[in-house]
């Protein structure tokens, strides 16, 4: 299943009340849960204050530890200039999140804008939108980012925005049915029989009721942000070297992937890590609002 498909899914159960039977109160957090919010918490812990947790410089170079295995000294090994793994990774934290969330707010907002005008301006509107989302949908994700980063040049502003830009026909399909759903609900048509004007029902009533499973949209978003964002700097088409981002440093460590393991292993570790924390609180999100 695409990562497009489980975000229609999620937004669809979202949009569905529970019928299971089951009490409305949400279960405690499980394992995966308590252990998704700790490793959240040392991520954005890693992002705002890096140098709490690894004091020393990511850039920093020293040639006498060039391609030291993971020890006491340094806990995850040091690379081909002798700099700290475990330093750059954790200053690369920063990177990454900052990426996947400005990537995830440029597509959440172009899908807002163009799924409220499909479901909102009439037929016309809706028809045309809709062509235009195919025509973007005939693409895939990662190579219509790649298709804007030829026409505008790699960089990692330009990775951002191409991720984002990526991202957004999928958001703009669920934001579309929602705001359908939710235009034919009994407190819209009473809003409507009370003389209230288009856009006072669609922001006071449609839109604070559609967008309530974007928060699980972003949330799962941001990890699908992160791993794109990274494939485009293991690419050479965002971060470059020597920054101290996961994609770059996976990118930096191919070439010594049979003798220096460790300089892709833990950044990709990283990567995968962040996508599931943000995989596992999104659906914690998603199963308390709907037992809400």
């Amino acid at each position: 299943m695409s990562d497009l498909e489980v975000q229609a899914e999620l937004a669809a159960q979202a949009a569905q009340p529970d019928r299971s039977g089951k009490s409305g109160r949400p279960r405690r957090f499980g394992v995966a849960e308590t252990g998704a919010a700790v490793l959240a918490l040392f991520l954005l812990a890693s992002a705002v204050v890096p140098q709490l947790l690894a004091p020393g410089d990511p850039l920093a170079i020293d040639p006498l530890s060039a391609f030291q295995p993971p020890s006491g000294a340094h806990g995850f090994g040091t690379d081909e200039s002798g700099r700290d793994i475990y330093t750059r990774v954790v200053h690369g934290t920063q990177y990454s999140l900052v990426i996947g969330a400005a990537a995830t707010a440029i597509g959440l907002g172009l899908g807002i804008v163009l799924g409220t005008l499909a479901g909102m301006l009439g037929r016309v509107v809706d028809f045309t939108v809709n062509r235009f989302l195919e025509v973007l949908f005939a693409f895939p994700g990662l190579l219509l980012a790649l298709l804007f980063i030829v026409i505008f040049g790699p960089g990692v502003a330009t990775a951002t925005i191409a991720v984002g830009l990526s991202t957004a026909p999928g958001y703009a399909r669920i934001i579309r049915a929602q705001l359908i759903s939710v235009r034919s609900a009994a407190f819209v048509e009473a809003a409507t029989v009370l003389g209230r004007t288009r856009w006072q029902i669609l922001l006071r009533h449609i839109l604070p009721n559609t967008l309530a499973p974007l928060f699980v949209l972003a949330t799962l978003g941001i990890g699908q942000a992160i791993v794109w964002a990274a494939t485009l700097s293991y690419l050479g088409l965002g971060a470059e070297p020597p920054t101290a981002e996961w994609g770059a440093m996976l990118s930096a460590g191919r070439t010594y992937i049979t003798s220096a393991w460790w300089m892709s292993f833990f950044p990709g570790l990283f990567i995968v890590v962040t996508a599931v924390t943000a995989t596992v609180l999104g659906r914690s999100i998603d199963r308390r609002m709907r037992h809400a």
